[in-house]
């Protein structure tokens, strides 16, 4: 499993330098440009800590995080 970003185009979503056998199944999130997302304020404040986290580049790898949802799954 991985992530990539892509762009609308003619309707299809186009991903530059993503190469997947074809008929793969993939998943596609997009932002609901009429819905409305209600944050608790300790919600809001886990998003701004985890924005800021990022920002002074305090991550994990893609594998490191790809664990760790595994292992939330089996639970």
């Amino acid at each position: 499993m991985g992530i990539a970003t892509g762009t609308v185009v003619a309707g299809k979503v186009i991903v530059e330098g993503l190469d997947l056998p074809e008929d793969s199944r993939i998943t596609v999130l997009t932002p609901d440009p009429g819905g409305e997302v209600h944050l608790s304020r300790e919600e809001e404040d886990e998003l701004l800590a985890a924005m800021a986290e990022a920002d002074r580049g305090e991550t994990i790898s893609a594998e490191e995080l790809f664990a760790r949802l595994d292992r939330i799954a089996k639970l």
